[in-house]
């Protein structure tokens, strides 16, 4: 931007032109907030959606979160839709403090309705919180375009682990972040039970799938290097997730952590006797689900935990605490599927003595990511369309 240089007029020079008065100034106002509003055409049954999901948790993060929102684009993208992602990648961010690989991006209100605006989708899905989901958010608001959401994470627990904010505070904000969506999508019945206890309103639900031909059962002998029975571990190194709960535990054999956090320096100090490797992706993560022989989720916080059926996928049984998310999981399936206690140290010894991989590929085959994108169009809400018209419009039904 190029600098002004601030002088009185020289001699000769026109004089300035007046400011405006208060009442012109008024005026002027007014005139924006009556000028027509943007509005985006209606999508048809033969060209298929662009539908923008806007989220603050993006790749390089390994979670639940963004492996659930690449997997739904890329399946909405198969049956000849568009995505448009709005990500902190696009933008100047800074680190969460004590949480360095979440960015938070900085001041995006601006570009974000300029790749709306260019874009011009038929939907709107908010997936967080953060500066994006809030500048999102924001412009559909101006513009009193629909929008729907998705509740993925218990910020107000992990803000009251990490900085003591009262859990009442953060879901309070949540709750008026989520109060002008069309609908605020949910992954379980359990979940919306709780969240519709807490007060939360106009909420469906949507399911979580797994990519069952990528998590399959394969070469346990990738991880024979190590004394079994492997206890597995895969997602964040974080506070929240109660990871010392797992490797407190006196278990026989070995424990394995896959993945990356703010706490992986401190845990990989207190606790030698555990293989830390570091965060895995694609072919190599399926093999450290392979090659164990338990999976062991010691979060009390996640609203689903996706890792648990990906492990079932690949023929591991789940040793969890009873909480939501294994709860829906587990719910109904066979013994050698895994366990729950609140001892989870027995939990982790009763998955290995009754874990049965058949049974467990075959219980996860009942997460389809098809159906679960399904689901999610269903899901879409705009007054006076029903699911059947966006379920053609997405080329998912004829």
């Amino acid at each position: 931007m190029k600098s002004k240089t601030i002088s009185g007029p020289a001699a000769g020079d026109a004089a300035p032109a007046p400011r405006k008065g208060a009442l012109r100034r008024l005026g002027s106002g007014a005139l924006r907030l009556t000028r027509p509003k943007q509005r985006f055409a209606m999508p048809n049954t033969t060209s298929g959606l662009k539908i923008v999901i806007a989220t603050d948790a993006w790749k390089p993060q390994l979670n639940g979160v963004v492996r659930t929102l690449e997997t739904l684009g890329d399946i909405l993208t198969s049956f000849g839709n568009q995505v448009r992602y709005i990500t902190p990648n696009e933008f100047k961010s800074v680190p969460l403090p004590s949480y360095p690989e979440i960015r938070l991006s900085l001041l995006p209100n601006r570009r974000v309705a300029q790749i709306i605006n260019d874009f011009k989708p038929d939907a709107v899905h908010i997936a967080t919180e953060g500066p994006i989901g809030r500048a999102v958010r924001r412009f559909c608001k101006r513009r009193d375009y629909p929008f729907t959401t998705s509740f993925h994470t218990r910020f107000p627990e992990y803000a009251n682990e990490r900085w003591a904010v009262p859990i009442s505070w953060g879901y309070a904000v949540l709750k008026d972040f989520h109060k002008d969506g069309e609908t605020m999508m949910v992954a379980t019945p359990g979940l919306m039970e709780e969240l519709k206890a807490r007060g939360f309103v106009d909420m469906k639900l949507w399911a979580r799938g797994v990519d069952l031909k990528q998590f399959v059962p394969g070469d346990r002998a990738f991880l024979d290097h190590l004394p079994r029975p492997i206890f597995l571990y895969v997602g964040r190194l974080a506070l929240e997730k109660s990871i010392e709960d797992f490797l407190k535990c006196d278990l026989p054999g070995s424990k394995l952590i896959v993945g990356e956090g703010p706490q992986r320096a401190e845990l990989e100090e207190r606790f030698k006797n555990a293989v830390f490797v570091g965060p895995k992706f694609g072919a190599e993560l399926t093999k450290h689900y392979q090659g164990a022989d338990v999976f062991v989720f010691p979060s009390r916080t996640d609203t689903f935990g996706l890792v648990n059926v990906e492990a079932l996928a690949c023929g591991v049984p789940v040793a969890a605490y009873p909480v939501r998310g294994p709860l829906e999981i587990l719910d109904g399936a066979p013994a050698g599927c895994g366990a729950m206690n609140e001892d989870l140290r027995q939990a982790c010894l009763d998955a290995y003595a009754k874990r049965d991989p058949e049974a467990c590929r075959k219980w996860a085959e009942r997460f389809s990511w098809d159906a679960a994108s399904r689901q999610f169009i269903a899901n879409l809400e705009m007054p006076g369309f029903d699911e059947e018209f966006w379920l053609k419009s997405a080329k998912m039904i004829d």
